[in-house]
């Protein structure tokens, strides 16, 4: 899947074999402080059940351009002695958000359809990677 505007149009590829193009959840918030932007895509629409929201969501990290991407993985898995690459999703809208929420956005836009997609906008004052929220004011 690849974005096109808001929408995303389905290519056939293989998300595996992607799998070396990943970055891991720490050095993802390194990079969206750095400018780079996280892209929500809807993998399968939104349904609610008993006041929960449920989908498949996966992270993109695009370059500050928007020309290119990378997906959130999780930690590597060994398998039979080989290591495997996962991609990172999530099933319910509170997992995503509590995410998001960790990761210093304070706000996020969900999509709930199937292959649409939404780029997160993180708060000027944790886009800072000076580190002036460490600073102490006196």
């Amino acid at each position: 899947m690849f974005v096109c505007g808001r929408k995303c149009v389905n290519m056939a590829i293989d998300l595996q074999k992607e799998a070396p193009n990943v970055v891991t959840t720490q050095f993802f918030q390194k990079l969206i402080r750095e400018g780079f932007h996280a892209e929500v895509v809807c993998k399968s629409t939104a349904f609610k059940k008993a006041n929960v929201w449920y989908a498949e969501w996966f992270i993109r990290i695009l370059s500050p351009d928007k020309s290119a991407f990378r997906m959130l993985a999780s930690t590597t898995i060994p398998t039979d002695g080989i290591e495997e690459i996962r991609f990172r999703t999530f099933k319910t809208a509170n997992g995503l958000i509590s995410f998001l929420h960790a990761a210093g956005y304070n706000s996020a836009d969900i999509p709930f359809n199937e292959g649409d997609a939404r780029i997160q906008v993180l708060p000027a004052d944790a886009a800072d990677p000076s580190g002036s929220e460490d600073t102490v004011v006196e």
